[in-house]
């Protein structure tokens, strides 16, 4: 996983992947899709960008932008946590999409979210965050008390 250092960004073509933290649930209009509500918790939201990493990377990165893409709309609302990223000019964005969505937790909120240029169901994913066995325990004894 690459840090999101602009000094580390290349300038080159490339295909990313953003994992995005949105502390609260929000009920967040996306441009033409429609306004839906989107549970607080982890995402993943993977993007090409054939102009350049640094400044697709570095845009999704300001508070301050004009509201063009899908994405936009979500990073309004929620923080960009880190960024994987691959210097390409292989259209490799709705494979690493595909994989993210192969993952046990995944689950797409908003279909067509970053994908209207291609076939995927989304490029955005929710990683259901599960209560973790200990956490499970701690209310049990709690409740017993």
């Amino acid at each position: 996983m690459n840090a999101l250092y602009p000094a580390s960004i290349p300038d080159a073509p490339g295909v990313y992947q953003l994992r995005i933290r949105l502390e609260t649930e929000q009920r967040i209009a996306v441009g033409r899709l429609g306004s839906f509500l989107f549970p607080a918790g982890a995402y993943l939201y993977t993007g090409s960008a054939l102009g350049g990493l640094k400044g697709r990377l570095q845009r999704h990165l300001r508070p301050e932008k004009r509201l063009r893409w899908h994405i936009d709309y979500l990073l309004q609302y929620a923080r960009v946590e880190s960024a994987e990223f691959l210097p390409t000019e292989e259209r490799l964005e709705c494979e690493w999409s595909r994989r993210a969505l192969s993952l046990p937790q995944a689950r797409v909120i908003v279909r067509g979210f970053g994908s209207s240029d291609c076939r995927c169901v989304a490029h955005l994913v929710y990683l259901e965050e599960k209560p973790s066995s200990d956490a499970d325990e701690g209310r049990r004894t709690a409740k017993s008390s």
